[in-house]
């Protein structure tokens, strides 16, 4: 059976690089929160456990990795097969957190033993891949051409990360001082409830000692 386990990766920087196990058929899943209109590199390369020397392979040759991405609305944008190493690319269309699951396409006809797959994964916001960008360059002039641009590319990719955090900001504190008043209001009321019922039971208590003349 497919079991689906959710890493919540929370981005304190434009690049997220971990490793993790998987199993046969096991589906694994990372959260990432995303600006608007930002380019997501992914970097991965999977490791064959070996039985006979007790260790990952370099390499897992004959595998591959199938990369899904949505978010929270369902909408699908990157559904595709790799190969054991590789790269994959896709663009946010939205602000909010994008849900990147792994799974390796082994079925029970190939051997992984006991510890089954490490994969690496490397995920970088809105970034290039600035060494085989620089690599297909023909002269210096244009390896510094080129480092400029993505220089600039990365401060806009700050300043687009600094007012997607102001406008989380920004609904946050409407949404904090929309639940001040409601709790302020609910006190009023609940005041007004306590008196109406105190000057009620006062004057109940009053005409009860009146009919029963004991005062």
């Amino acid at each position: 059976m497919q079991t689906l386990t959710l890493l919540l990766s929370v981005c304190v920087s434009f690049s997220t690089a971990f490793y993790f196990h998987m199993g046969e058929q096991e589906e694994k899943c990372i959260i990432e929160d995303i600006p608007s209109d930002t380019l997501i590199t992914g970097i991965f390369k999977l490791q064959q456990w070996d039985v006979g020397r007790h260790d990952f392979l370099e390499s897992a040759p004959g595998l591959g990795l199938f990369v899904t991405v949505t978010t929270y609305n369902d909408e699908v944008l990157l559904s595709k097969l790799y190969g054991p190493q590789g790269t994959f690319y896709f663009t946010s269309h939205s602000p909010g957190e994008h849900i990147i699951c792994l799974e390796s396409n082994s079925t029970r006809l190939v051997s992984l033993g006991g510890r089954g797959l490490r994969i690496h994964l490397d995920v970088r916001i809105g970034e290039h891949d600035l060494d085989a960008a620089i690599a297909r360059a023909k002269d210096k002039v244009n390896e510094v051409s080129f480092k400029l641009e993505h220089l600039i590319e990365q401060i806009e990719q700050i300043v687009k990360e600094q007012n997607y955090q102001r406008d989380r900001e920004e609904n946050f504190r409407m949404t904090s001082e929309d639940t001040n008043n409601n709790v302020l209001s609910w006190a009023f009321a609940q005041t007004l409830i306590f008196i109406s019922v105190g000057i009620f039971q006062m004057k109940y208590l009053k005409d009860f000692f009146i009919a029963k003349k004991l005062v």
